[in-house]
């Protein structure tokens, strides 16, 4: 039901049971929020929104006020004006004044809102946070004194992620946000997926830097240089420098890292293609054996550190395959390695990738063999955006370079993979062109590729029926369990934490629109459309990998190289 309402001496439509926030936006009219997260249920815990309605005595929180028929609102009288700034200046008094070294310097919301109020002293001084660095995360650094209390990471955390590793702690003026007994963050039940950093307004959440580490190595001559990138993060890169991305970005990216100091830029999607391969093959060992529990795809590394801290009883279904990173890691320490006459432990393999937890993935146990890292250091799609500015390299005036071999080209599976749902419909894929040697229609998966958290289809491939589903985040994860206590049957299950996939990953540029994540998407799914090479049997890279390469190098020819083992974790809740 629409009606009118008056905002600012004009009428606009609105309608029955939305905020008064909602009926502004929707009209064209913006107000600052902090506290507020789109599709978050409102709290107007930052009374940042606030405005004036004819006939309240106090300023109203429009984020969380039903918009009522009657209602004559002023947005920016003085009096809301001057409330948003003390609210603001208040946040300010016990701020660091360290903006110019900031992690979130020129992107921080606080630094905006103090821009846009005009705020240009410090007028109230407050007792100072005391200054507490968490580093112990090896994807998230914590600062306590750039906390504003906003309660967006508890609740994403909570509601979205459901690891529940932050909450606020203690009361009054010694109120911060932590994990569990105020412990660091190693003690706690984080898994590193990020989505916290991404929705946290200043820089008291932001990724573990591991720039200084891959330029002191870009400097030494004696060390081997090599760098993997995955499919999306050519147009996370793009999109970072304020750059149109296109196809053809992947290979002046090439370029660009070459120019950088590295001597050996491969994709990632070689190794996507591997895990592809044999996933698919578990998958059908298990169907052949009779096994009739679901396979869990074990891609996603918060999933897989979630799963071991809160579902242990699950980790005997997880694919033993490794990640994408992984598989690419191993081959640069072995395949690469011999080829080029270095021992493993003459490179420094770097992996740019759009998703934090891989940092914590590269340091697992079962991720190196005799005490050396199949991945050196993992830097996120912003970090390597950084490094490129940081170098001084003209994007504009790059050249078109291909990628080095053996690991220069992926299929669009590969690039697939990046969306949720997009290994599951890679994996039948790949099946389906094995078992009857043509490929599968697309419009066969347009129920894995909807929207929502779980997803279900079954496919018919020959004389093998297989029944499959998607878990979009991890809240997706009861109706699984719903599903499955039914007596469905499903085959494979696959868990993406972030919603939609890597295209959220926390590593990407920073962005609060979903538009912006539905773009990411669509590229991916153009270029599937679009790509010249549709499966692993046809890439180049993986046909040379698979018959020749492989056989060839003793340590990986029998592909247990390519598999690891996970195992209950014990933390703190």
């Amino acid at each position: 039901m629409l009606f009118t309402i008056t905002v600012n001496n004009k009428k606009i439509k609105a309608e029955k049971g939305e905020t008064i926030l909602s009926a502004l936006n929707r009209n064209g009219i913006k107000i600052p929020t902090l506290c507020r997260m789109k599709d978050f249920t409102p709290t107007g815990a930052c009374r940042m929104c606030v405005v004036e309605v004819e006939g309240r005595e106090r300023l109203v929180t429009a984020c969380s006020q039903p918009v009522e028929e009657w209602m004559v609102i002023k947005t920016h009288t003085p009096r809301v004006i001057m409330a948003r700034k003390t609210l603001v200046e208040l946040l300010l008094s016990n701020h660091p004044d360290d903006c110019l070294y900031c992690e979130r310097n020129l992107n921080c919301e606080l630094q905006r809102l103090s821009e846009e109020l005009g705020i240009r002293e410090r007028r109230i001084r407050g007792k100072r946070i005391k200054l507490r660095l968490d580093q112990s995360s090896p994807a998230i650094v914590r600062e306590l004194s750039k906390c504003i209390l906003c309660g967006r990471c508890v609740r994403v955390c909570e509601e979205v992620v459901t690891a529940t590793s932050l909450d606020f702690i203690k009361k009054g003026r010694l109120t911060h946000v932590g994990p569990a007994m105020d412990k660091d963050f190693n003690f706690s039940s984080c898994i590193h997926c990020g989505q916290c950093v991404l929705v946290c307004p200043t820089g008291a959440l932001h990724e573990k830097h591991s720039i200084s580490e891959v330029q002191e190595y870009l400097n030494k001559p004696d060390i081997l240089k090599v760098i993997q990138y995955s499919p999306l993060v050519a147009s996370g890169v793009a999109e970072e420098l304020g750059i149109k991305y296109s196809r053809d970005f992947d290979r002046i990216l090439n370029s660009i890292l070459r120019r950088i100091g590295f001597d050996l830029v491969f994709t990632t999607g070689s190794g996507t293609d591997i895990m592809i391969h044999e996933t698919a093959a578990l998958l059908m060992d298990r169907k052949s054996e009779g096994n009739d529990t679901p396979l869990y795809v074990s891609a996603c590394p918060a999933w897989v550190k979630y799963a071991e801290q809160f579902h242990p009883s699950l980790l005997p279904s997880l694919s033993t395959v490794k990640s994408p990173q992984q598989i690419t890691g191993v081959l640069i320490k072995t395949v690469v390695s011999s080829q080029a006459k270095v021992k493993p432990e003459g490179i420094f393999s770097v992996s740019a990738t759009p998703c934090m937890a891989m940092k914590f993935e590269a340091r697992r146990d079962g991720m190196m063999r005799k005490g050396i890292s199949d991945v050196d250091s993992v830097l996120t799609a912003r970090e390597l955006a950084r490094l490129i500015r940081l170098y001084g390299i003209d994007t504009s005036n790059a050249s078109e370079e291909p990628a080095d071999e053996p690991l220069s080209t992926r299929s669009s599976l590969a690039a697939l993979s990046e969306v949720s749902g997009g290994i599951t419909e890679g994996i039948i894929r790949h099946i389906h062109h094995e078992k009857t040697g043509k490929e599968a229609d697309r419009q066969l998966f347009r129920k894995i590729r909807l929207g929502g958290s779980f997803r279900e289809s079954s496919f018919t491939i020959g004389d093998t029926e297989l029944t499959v589903a998607v878990v979009d985040g991890l809240t997706g994860l009861e109706k699984l369990k719903a599903a499955i206590a039914a007596g469905r049957s499903i085959d494979l299950v696959e868990v993406m934490t972030c919603p939609g996939g890597c295209v959220h990953g926390a590593g990407m540029p920073f962005s609060s629109a979903k538009e912006d994540v539905r773009n990411r998407a669509k590229l991916v799914l153009q270029s599937d459309e679009t790509g010249a090479i549709s499966l692993p049997c046809k890439s180049p890279s993986f046909i040379n990998l698979c018959e020749r390469l492989l056989k060839e190098n003793s340590e990986i020819s029998d592909r247990k190289i390519f598999h690891t083992h996970f195992e209950k974790r014990n933390v703190l809740l």
